[in-house]
Formats: C-alpha cells, sequence, structure tokens
C-alpha cells in the first residue's frame, strides 16, 4: 500500500485488496486518519473487494456508512464500465452528486471532488 498526501488528501494506491467487510474498512479509516490527519481519502478500486459492487449483497451501504458515521469524505476511482447493474450506476450516481462519498475515473477527479 502507497500512501501520499496532497493537499490534506490521503491518496492511497494498493495492489492487495485493503476492504474485505465493514471491520477493515474500519482498521483502514482509522490508521489513514491516523498516520495521516486527513479526513478525506482516495483509494484505488482494486483495493476493495469485488462483493463490495454488487449491492444486494449490502457491504457498500454498511462500509460507507462506517465512512460518513467517522466524517471521512471518499472517493473511489478506477474503472467502472464492465458493470451493467442498474442499482448500481444509479448509486454511483446519487453518490456522485453528494458531498461524502463518489466514485471517479482517475485520481486527479477523486481530488477534483473531494477538494470541493
Amino acid at each position: 500500500m502507497e500512501t501520499k498526501v496532497i493537499n490534506e488528501i490521503a491518496v492511497v494506491r494498493s495492489k492487495e485488496i485493503i476492504i474485505k467487510d465493514v471491520q477493515s474498512a474500519i482498521d483502514f479509516v482509522m490508521s489513514i486518519k491516523y498516520e495521516t490527519n486527513c479526513n478525506k481519502i482516495a483509494l484505488n478500486k482494486e483495493a476493495i473487494i469485488e462483493e463490495f459492487f454488487v449491492l444486494s449483497k449490502g457491504l457498500a451501504g454498511e462500509i460507507l456508512q462506517k465512512f460518513i458515521n467517522y466524517q471521512v469524505k471518499f472517493a473511489i476511482y478506477g474503472d467502472y464500465s464492465k458493470y451493467t447493474s442498474k442499482p448500481l450506476k444509479d448509486f454511483i450516481y446519487e453518490s456522485n452528486n453528494g458531498k461524502d462519498i463518489f466514485f471517479v475515473e482517475n485520481e486527479e477527479e477523486a481530488m477534483n471532488k473531494l477538494n470541493r
């Protein structure tokens, strides 16, 4: 896992899956907040278990609620083109129009969303 702080945003890149379940998400948030003192985090999509993107599993809702509870703005960056689920597309659309959780294509876009 590689973490860098840019404009008070912790930008995290990992080739391994970091977020597997609710507890690993909490551990991730707390360690990033402790290490960087940032409450804005951008993470590459590949670091999140694939089940997260299957909304019927309920994992995304549980995990993202923890980010909101811990007052962390969170952006997940990566390629979402392979997903065809209408509920997931609607969820991404609604999240991107909110203030706390974003699904974007790249790091630069993640930083723009987190800075607004």
